[in-house]
């Protein structure tokens, strides 16, 4: 297990804990405005490829599907409804995405939502040992092993991104 301090524990950060899965917490300065996965790698010191963002998708009314990809990547959103089972995706517009996850733009992650979406992971995650996800809010990221994440979360993994 991480040790914390009080403010790190965000939704995701308890339901590891809850769920007795290891992981690492990391740190970095939100202060410059830069909340881009690539950028958090860089301050993080980590390597892009191993670093995912968190993106969540609607397929209709009510229906919002999320879907983990490598920050220097592009979802593809006609592989990522194929994988889903839906006809279209669209991006979910960031004005809703606290109100739907319970997150904010740079910190959301797909473990602690206000409600547990479908969740399709790149399935590049599985090539690595571990991977580096928001963990729930900017400024902190959780490094564990995607399998891990995927039990945990619920997630398949997919070929999503563009390429």
């Amino acid at each position: 297990m991480a040790k914390q301090s009080r403010n790190a524990k965000t939704n995701a950060v308890r339901i590891l804990d809850g769920e007795g899965v290891s992981y690492e917490l990391m740190t970095y300065d939100v202060n410059d405005g830069l909340l881009d996965g690539v950028s958090v790698a860089e301050k993080t010191g980590q390597a892009v490829d191993a670093v995912f963002k968190t993106l969540v998708t609607i397929a209709g009314p009510r229906v919002l599907i999320v879907f983990l990809v490598p920050v220097a990547q592009e979802l593809d959103l006609k592989k990522a409804a194929r994988a889903a089972g839906v006809k279209k995706l669209e991006m979910l517009p960031l004005k809703d995405l606290t109100k739907e996850t319970g997150y904010v733009r740079g910190g959301c992650s797909a473990v602690g939502m206000k409600k547990r979406y479908p969740t399709f992971m790149d399935q590049t995650a599985e090539l690595l040992e571990q991977i580096i996800v928001s963990a729930g809010k900017p400024g902190l990221q959780m490094k564990l092993a995607p399998d891990d994440l995927a039990r945990v979360a619920g997630a398949a993994f997919y070929d999503l991104v563009k390429g």
